[in-house]
């Protein structure tokens, strides 16, 4: 019998360090990276994906006059590929209530980064 495997969305806007851990760990674990998608249509980490066979997406806020139509548009995009996870790995833009709502209990954020002092 064929383990199910967690589909997972990743968000990123830079060089997809942390996707690339992600990428790494879904060799070994029940969970599969279903698309990368990214804010910044020139971040490295599609180039990473794609090498991967993963299907990456670009939802470029730069398009968008209002931080509700970029969510929207965003979760569009995720919605299309039925995650049961989505993960912001480095992705580098303030997400809105109801885009935060709306994957409630589904939706993890890490960055490498500290907080500054």
């Amino acid at each position: 019998m064929e383990a199910t495997h967690c589909k997972v969305v990743v968000l990123i806007s830079g060089t997809g360090s942390n996707l690339q851990a992600l990428i790494d760990a879904s060799m070994h674990s029940n969970f599969k990276i279903s698309a990368v998608i990214s804010n910044n249509p020139d971040a490295k980490g599609l180039a990473k994906a794609a090498r991967d066979n993963i299907t990456t997406a670009v939802v470029n806020h730069r398009e968008f006059n209002e931080r509700e139509e970029f969510d929207l548009a965003l979760r569009n995009e995720i919605d299309s590929y039925k995650p049961d996870l989505v993960i912001l790995a480095g992705f580098m833009r303030i997400l809105g209530s109801n885009f935060v709502k709306h994957y409630l209990g589904r939706i993890v954020n890490i960055h490498p980064s500290l907080l500054p002092k």
